[in-house]
């Protein structure tokens, strides 16, 4: 420990060793550092009156601690401070001072000469000091269970398991770090990913609103930012109402709408998800109330729900208690184009007396994304949904890229083959959409 007249504010002080720019593989040793910060002597019977005043100046790390021993006193101890906020005597503020000055403390700054080592730096210093000068630093990742998921743009390809494994460091808990390296697959949902740190375990456990969930996350589609929309459409449900779920990957709307005691028809096409899906229903309980199926998503409208829509009709007119339908399509990239199978889909005599609701989910490149849901929507009804449905902000998925959900009731001359026969006057709100406005897709439906 050593007096110190003027102490500078040093902006690199708790930046990483200029010898890591530009390292590939992580070494550790390489970011040891030795740094002088402020320090005040203080008598070890008084730390604790004195620590909770000094807490907005005392040093703030990863790992280090605030108070470490005088090695020229055993009976004083040194509270490390804050080079940016105390830089000499005169730097406390008057509420600081005044409970220095009732424990007698000496306002005197000394300065400690302390190792910082890797375990010191955040992440994002870590990596801002690796990374080339001026580049983006990303840090952030989706947690499914232990793995953490990222997706790294290309000039941060070339220190990706450098990144992987300082963010596998800095976060308890994570045990594998994945880089997406293609896009989703829109038959399946999923995307091909590389391991960049820690073990090859894709199988996840994850909880989402109080429900456990399990999968292997290389195979199906999971999406944790996600959690919110799930429990909305859940809040909307009712005991006795009855759901279908087209695209129901492995059960987030599935299980928790069956949990609420509703009647629940699940599917999926990918043959992952859907092993999943059944995997969940039996380990939440509720493989009894839901139903589900392996189908291509037209197929399972046009067969599984087109005939239950039918048997429910003279079920609901004897209830006293209105039910609700609910079908549910979150396939946002495709989900849209799907719309048309419900045209025509019963004859009049099977008519239901209440009318499904769908929430039908969809990207939106727009300047007006809710004005383009609605109008694309429309265009796959053949009808108009103007005053008859609600268009919900899901997420934004990227700069200019939206994730909406649009709710509404089936128009009857829409689901009901002659009604839709006998009233075909109706122009949809847009014949045509531009190039640009639709959806490309490859792989079955």
């Amino acid at each position: 420990m050593m007096s110190v007249q003027n102490l500078e504010e040093d902006i690199d002080l708790y930046m990483p060793p200029a010898a890591v720019r530009g390292i590939t593989q992580l070494n550790r040793d390489l970011f040891r550092k030795t740094v002088a910060l402020p320090a005040l002597k203080v008598r070890k019977d008084l730390i604790n009156k004195v620590m909770k005043p000094l807490k907005n100046v005392a040093i703030k790390r990863p790992g280090l601690k605030r108070v470490v021993e005088d090695s020229e006193d055993e009976m004083y101890r040194l509270i490390l401070l804050d080079s940016n906020k105390i830089s000499c005597s005169e730097s406390f503020g008057a509420s600081e001072r005044a409970v220095l000055k009732e424990h007698d403390v000496d306002l005197k700054i000394h300065m400690y000469n302390l190792e910082l080592t890797y375990e010191h730096f955040k992440p994002e210093e870590i990596l801002k000091a690796v990374l080339p000068e001026g580049q983006d630093v990303t840090t952030g990742f989706s947690r499914v269970g232990h793995i953490a998921h990222m997706n790294l743009r290309d000039h941060q390809l070339p220190y990706k398991y450098l990144i992987g494994q300082v963010i596998m460091d800095k976060n308890p808990g994570i045990t594998s770090v994945v880089n997406k390296i293609n896009i989703i697959d829109n038959t399946y949902r999923n995307f091909q990913m590389e391991i960049l740190a820690g073990e090859d375990n894709m199988i996840a456990k994850v909880k989402e609103n109080n429900i456990a969930y399990e999968f292997d996350f290389s195979k199906v589609y999971w999406n944790p930012r996600l959690s919110t929309e799930h429990g909305r459409i859940v809040d909307l449900l009712k005991a006795g109402d009855l759901v279908y779920d087209v695209f129901a990957g492995v059960g987030p709307f599935a299980i928790p709408a069956a949990k609420k005691n509703c009647k629940v028809m699940a599917n999926d096409l990918n043959p992952e998800s859907y092993k999943w899906l059944v995997h969940n229903c039996k380990m939440n309980k509720v493989d009894k109330q839901v139903q589900t199926f392996n189908l291509d998503g037209r197929d399972f409208i046009m067969g599984p729900v087109k005939d239950d829509l039918a048997k429910q009709t003279e079920a609901f007119s004897l209830k006293e208690n209105r039910t609700s339908i609910h079908i549910i399509m979150n396939l946002p990239g495709l989900a849209i184009e799907f719309l048309d199978a419900f045209s025509q889909l019963l004859q009049e005599q099977d008519s239901v007396d209440i009318l499904p609701t769908v929430h039908c989910y969809s990207f939106s490149k727009s300047d007006e994304p809710a004005k383009d849901i609605q109008r694309r929507a429309e265009h796959f009804l053949r009808t108009t949904l103007e005053g008859r449905c609600s268009i919900h902000l899901v997420r934004n998925v990227a700069p200019n890229k939206e994730m909406m959900c649009i709710s509404f009731k089936i128009p009857t001359k829409v689901l009901c083959r002659n009604l839709l026969a006998e009233d075909n006057t109706e122009e949809p709100a847009s014949k045509r959409l531009r190039s640009d406005e639709t959806t490309a897709c490859t792989g079955p439906r």
